[in-house]
């Protein structure tokens, strides 16, 4: 061999790779100093800052946006707490639907708050809440990082203004639902599989499954299935087998501390809605239409570019595949699984939302790619631009975002502010009777009933569905299986108040219809509160569902939510 041969080929092994210029591993050694190896990604004080404030404000003042948040949540661990509150046939021992073991989880925040605060139970609730931001706020944390540790700051930096604005997880972030839980697991586990911690990531999504939504399984899968390849299998196996394995015994053993016998609530839950069991759709259906409609009010055009994030793969590949490929799957899955289901709620895609959110940020991040010339080192003036539309598209999301945001708060905050009213009238006196009519559904709960109120009953307004009971202590408790309580969605006899002259207070929705409200007798009840509240029906869907200065309220219609007392005999 020559020596001339010797020093070529010494220097062409010694000769950095070849690249284009424009892939992020050329891009990165441009941006880091001299000396320095690898760029340190976005440390954790920023994202967590930033969501820790965010998920603040939406613990103070989110909406309760579904009455099963109230009736099988709050309810239950208001009773845990204070041996009172309504109970839902879901927690009659007969069914045993729901998990005592999600509950306790809450209850020890819940606990020692009711102990500290007393009387003020209103404080307990939001305690809980800020309990719920605190979660949300690490698990999506730990997202960014991950993202900006793999794919860079500005990715990631776009991940995170979306978490903390689009709609959807300001109100999904701080919910007292399973789902919401899920959604918390879906995002760790997540993050996890992106730090190539595959045992932990599975053990996250078996959390997720058992202690949140057992239906969420599908959205795991793929982080799943990865992990187990990618990882030591038996180790990443192991240690979501034994977590499944320990949750559902705990599971187990706080429904018979609760139920009074052996059952399962997680398979009594899988049991009813999958294999026969029960009738889901007799609480509602929607089209297929539903998720998509509901998926652009809470995210905007957000949730349209995350719907195209396959189509944007083919460009960047070298990016995003597979592991994003992996991560933002579970949209496609859960979108194609929920629609084809009759009964549709709003709260079932919470568990995909922060997916969502990176899906969007990833396909504004990769746009310029359309335009990159792989075979010239210049870009061109379209990808330039192309370029300079990224943070204006990020930033029209962000403030379509605020828009629904401010939108649902003001015009849909009302109910829970009248409750809060409450405790400014003792002079109601001892023993007084709270009545609801038509407006049960925005029940907040009995965290917002203060002590002076020894009831709270329902009045018939002509709804014909089973409505919840007060716990029966006599009964059991959380063991009692009273003989009111049915599967079917039927009414109980007993479900309404036959004298409503026993009603002390009541609150009702007056929306100014033709027909009197019970609060239009001015010579019966006197008004100690009203407050507006949007008129869904005879507002225009755009002006509703977003805020649009100087148009919202003159376009939009309300009535008005109130607090009435009944006037003493004499005044009658």
């Amino acid at each position: 061999m020559s020596l001339s041969s010797a020093r070529q080929r010494r220097a062409t092994a010694a000769s950095p790779p070849t690249d284009d210029g424009y892939s992020k591993e050329a891009k990165d050694r441009r941006r880091r100093p001299s000396g320095e190896e690898e760029e340190e990604g976005i440390r954790w004080f920023l994202p967590f800052l930033a969501l820790g404030l965010l998920r603040h404000m939406s613990a103070s003042s989110n909406l309760i946006h579904d009455c099963d948040e109230v009736f099988n949540y709050w309810e239950p661990l208001h009773f845990l707490l204070y041996r009172s509150g309504f109970q839902t046939w879901e927690y009659s021992s007969n069914f045993a639907l729901r998990s005592y073991l999600y509950l306790f989880i809450h209850a020890l925040v819940a606990g020692p708050a009711s102990m500290i605060f007393g009387e003020h139970k209103v404080r307990v609730f939001y305690s809980v809440r800020i309990f719920l931001g605190l979660i949300s706020t690490i698990t999506e944390t730990v997202l960014v990082v991950a993202l900006s540790r793999k794919y860079g700051k500005r990715l990631a930096c776009y991940v995170l203004a979306m978490l903390c604005l689009t709609s959807g997880c300001f109100f999904a972030s701080t919910s007292f639902l399973p789902s919401s839980f899920s959604m918390y697991a879906v995002t760790l586990s997540s993050a996890l599989f992106l730090l190539e911690n595959y045992a932990a990531a599975v053990s996250v999504a078996a959390a997720g499954v058992i202690l949140g939504w057992p239906f969420s399984i599908l959205v795991f899968l793929p982080v799943t299935v990865y992990s187990l390849i990618r990882g030591s299998f038996r180790r990443v196996f192991l240690s979501g087998f034994l977590t499944s394995m320990f949750l559902l015994v705990l599971s187990v053993i706080a429904d018979y501390y609760c139920y009074g016998k052996w059952t399962a609530s997680v398979f009594n839950l899988l049991k009813y809605n999958v294999f026969g069991g029960g009738e889901s759709h007799l609480y509602g259906t929607e089209g297929p239409s539903f998720y998509f409609k509901n998926g652009f009010n809470n995210f905007n055009f957000a949730f349209i570019l995350a719907l195209l994030f396959l189509g944007f793969v083919p460009f960047a590949k070298k990016k995003y595949v597979p592991d994003l490929l992996i991560v933002v799957s579970p949209v496609y899955i859960w979108l194609a699984f929920m629609s084809l289901q009759a009964h549709k709620e709003e709260r079932f895609l919470y568990p995909i939302y922060p997916l969502i959110c990176v899906a969007a940020a990833a396909v504004i991040d990769t746009f310029p790619d359309f335009f990159h010339d792989k075979y010239s080192s210049e870009q061109s003036i379209f990808e330039k631009i192309a370029k300079g539309l990224r943070p204006l598209i990020l930033g029209f999301i962000l403030c379509a975002s605020h828009s629904r945001t401010f939108s649902m708060l003001n015009g849909y905050g009302a109910p829970i502010q009248i409750y809060q009213h409450l405790e400014h009238h003792e002079d109601t006196g001892p023993g007084s009777v709270l009545c609801v009519g038509s407006e049960w559904h925005r029940y907040p709960s009995s965290f917002f009933i203060p002590s002076y109120i020894s009831e709270v009953w329902w009045i018939d307004d002509g709804f014909r569905g089973l409505l919840p009971f007060p716990f029966n202590e006599t009964l059991g408790g959380t063991t009692a299986a009273p003989s009111y309580f049915n599967d079917k969605n039927k009414a109980s006899d007993e479900q309404y108040l036959k004298d409503i002259g026993a009603c002390s207070l009541l609150v009702e929705l007056d929306l100014r219809r033709p027909y009197p409200s019970r609060g239009s007798d001015l010579s019966t009840w006197e008004t100690l509160a009203a407050l507006p509240f949007l008129d869904r029906e005879l507002s225009p869907a755009l002006y509703r569902s977003f805020f649009i200065p100087h148009r919202w309220q003159q376009n939009n219609v309300f009535g008005l939510y109130k607090l009435l007392r009944r006037l003493p005999t004499d005044q009658a």
